[in-house]
């Protein structure tokens, strides 16, 4: 089975990143995390995904009629007390009773079964069974810890970089990444920040810029690179740089 082909891919990632892939799925998917940087570029895209979903999602407080039904699909045997009126510890008595932890669950299983069954209703995933058309690079240190992410639409002009651990500048530098073609010599594509995220502008389309570029690469660098510049030193980062669609 081919696990890297971009549908799957993005099934696989999505099923990961919810936690609803299990089992042995679940451990034959890290064995290809371990082996394919785009695998592990597929999952950060949903976990990154998931978590502006879950900050721009309100809080909801449901009816009591909502909880007693629940509470007797769930427990239908179960006819907790009702707390004692006025008394000093009422509200423990209801947070700890069958309804509220019945209903809590129910909440949680009924949010993963919806976005199992169905993400595009709330906007986690584009028209089309697949990640977006992208070009994306993941840049690791010397360690191989991965250390930049970085993305950009494939008819887009923007990159957007996210530092996934922080990187020292040292004082008066820049962190410049750089474009590795197949042939020819490399090239200053942004600078980079030392940590959290940015988006820059790029001189063309992703597509004219990365579609002969298998490799991205920093380098500290006295000022911002220019046209036809090159790198002064060594590199202190490096990655691939894939296309997905």
């Amino acid at each position: 089975m081919n696990y890297l082909a971009p549908e799957r891919l993005d099934k696989l990632a999505r099923e990961y990143a919810l936690g609803t892939l299990q089992g042995r799925a679940r451990r034959r998917f890290e064995r290809v995390l371990l082996q394919s940087p785009a695998a592990g570029l597929a999952v950060g895209v949903w976990q990154e995904r998931l978590g502006l979903l879950a900050a721009a999602v309100p809080p909801m407080v449901p009816s009591g009629a909502v909880w007693q039904r629940l509470e007797q699909r769930l427990f239908p045997e179960s006819a907790p007390a009702p707390a004692a009126t006025g008394s000093r510890w009422g509200w423990l008595g209801a947070l700890l009773s069958g309804r509220t932890l019945g209903g809590a669950l129910a909440g949680v299983l009924l949010c993963v079964l919806l976005l199992r069954s169905q993400p595009g209703l709330v906007g986690l995933e584009p028209q089309i069974d697949g990640l977006p058309a992208s070009y994306v690079g993941l840049l690791t240190d010397p360690d191989g810890k991965p250390t930049v992410l970085a993305s950009s639409r494939r008819q887009g002009r923007v990159l957007t970089v996210k530092m996934l651990q922080p990187v020292s500048v040292p004082s008066g530098q820049v962190a410049q990444l750089w474009a590795l073609p197949k042939e020819g010599a490399p090239f200053p594509v942004a600078v980079v920040p030392g940590s959290g995220s940015a988006q820059v502008t790029l001189a063309d389309t992703s597509e004219k810029l990365f579609f002969s570029v298998p490799r991205l690469a920093v380098s500290f660098e006295s000022k911002p690179a220019q046209a036809g510049d090159q790198p002064s030193g060594d590199f202190v980062l490096t990655g691939n740089c894939v296309k997905l669609w």
